[in-house]
């Protein structure tokens, strides 16, 4: 349903206060979207599950500490989780989008040639 003159008129004159009295403000919320915020969290969220699989792993590699490897075990759990929650806030479309802002050329370039060295390094000599 539109809104009428009266009421556009009023919601203008709303923004324009808002965007006079806090402009930091005003332009941060109008570049944060919730795409950006969820793919934030999903790269924060998948350092700390490194971070906790490093705890857990060099936990037992030092000396076998249980606890310590239920706390690594633990910091990767919550990570999971958060990181499907913010998966599942993005949706199908906000991950096409991040995905379609991933060239496969970028891609290529900071991998190398990893494929072909691995191909190299694993052929069997006949």
């Amino acid at each position: 349903m539109p809104l009428s003159e009266d009421e556009q008129r009023i919601l203008h004159e709303i923004e324009q206060q808002f965007y006079e009295s806090d402009p930091a403000f005003a332009r941060g919320v109008g570049k944060t979207t919730l795409y950006r915020h969820a793919g934030r969290n999903l790269k924060w969220t998948a350092l700390g599950f490194f971070v906790g699989f490093g705890v857990l792993v060099g936990s037992f590699a030092t000396s076998p500490s249980l606890f310590l490897g239920f706390v690594g075990f633990a910091i990767m759990l919550g990570c999971a989780f958060v990181f499907e929650r913010n998966l599942r806030k993005m949706g199908k479309a906000g991950w096409k989008q991040v995905a379609g802002s991933l060239k496969t050329t970028q891609v290529k370039e900071q991998m190398g040639d990893v494929g072909k060295r691995l191909k190299k390094r694993f052929r069997r000599e006949e």
